[in-house]
């Protein structure tokens, strides 16, 4: 499957759009990450741990998304997009991860 953020292909002819295809994922931050990070961002350095969370995110979305392209019978996805949400209120500090993109057939 070729994931490209691009809108056409360079190397490849689009024969076919399948249509839009998203992919979603959530991760909740629990008190003790928050705290922590929290302390972190006062002192300085990284948040390592939220990083691999959210990682751990995008990688959830994209491969919903690859799985919904592929099951239309597309070989790639072009225009991909992510967004990052902070859903908040009564979520917490529960954060949306999506993927989006045009599935298509390509050569």
């Amino acid at each position: 499957m070729i994931l490209t953020s691009a809108n056409i292909l360079e190397t490849k002819k689009i024969l076919e759009y399948k249509g839009l295809v998203t992919g979603e994922s959530l991760i909740g931050a629990n008190i003790y990450k928050d705290l922590f990070s929290g302390v972190r961002d006062v002192v300085g350095g990284r948040t390592s741990r939220y990083e691999e969370e959210l990682q751990k995110a995008r990688e959830i979305a994209l491969k919903s998304m690859t799985e919904k392209a592929e099951s239309l019978g597309a070989n790639a996805i072009v225009g991909l997009k992510l967004s990052y949400d902070n859903l908040g209120g009564t979520m917490g500090n529960t954060i949306l991860v999506t993927a989006y993109g045009t599935a298509v057939k390509c050569e």
